[in-house]
């Protein structure tokens, strides 16, 4: 075998590595990648994953009140009914007095049955929400170890550089200027 032949599957590598990220579409991806990691560079940062786990720790201890409202805002007018016929008033003026002497309390009975579709979703929102927080919180270090490799959009020319170099080596390897040839054009 001459030694020519050693350099065609050289050839064949450079070939491969230069056309590979462009066939698999790995600078689109790494770009991609590359945003996602900037987008998400503030969220994942372990202030702010934990700032967002006691958030959800907060919203959790408030299902309880969110069961309850719903119940109590069918009791509303029940409630008012009693208060109005144990204070010997309408319910127009037990709502108007509860209005002037608890506002805070009688805004918030008001706003009782308004917030029945809201309370609704507390639940269903929370359990949405818990594998979001769980992932976050047990990623924090993972996160960290792939935003700490190079740009991603710098992966292509790690397959680009190296193939170009390979071709260039190959073809002088097989071309007019290889030793051999030059050796045997000489005198």
């Amino acid at each position: 075998m001459t030694r020519k032949a050693y350099f065609w599957p050289v050839l064949v590598i450079g070939v491969i590595l230069v056309m590979a990220p462009f066939a698999i579409s790995l600078p689109s991806k790494a770009s991609a990648g590359q945003a996602m990691l900037d987008n998400f560079h503030p969220i994942m940062q372990p202030a702010s994953v934990k700032q967002t786990g006691s958030y959800f720790q907060t919203f959790q201890a408030l299902r309880p009140v969110a069961t309850g409202g719903i119940a109590a805002a069918s009791e509303i007018p029940q409630l008012v009914s009693g208060l109005a016929s144990g204070l010997h008033m309408s319910q127009a003026q037990v709502e108007q007095f509860l209005g002037t002497k608890y506002p805070a309390f009688g805004q918030l009975l008001s706003a009782f049955p308004k917030l029945v579709p809201v309370f609704t979703n507390v639940g269903p929102g929370l359990d949405h929400y818990n594998p979001l927080v769980t992932t976050m919180q047990t990623n924090v270090n993972n996160y960290a170890q792939v935003d700490s490799l190079p740009n991603f959009r710098l992966f292509t020319w790690f397959f680009e550089v190296p193939g170009v170099l390979l071709i260039i080596f190959s073809l002088l390897g097989l071309g007019p200027f290889s030793r051999r040839q030059r050796s045997e054009a000489t005198p």
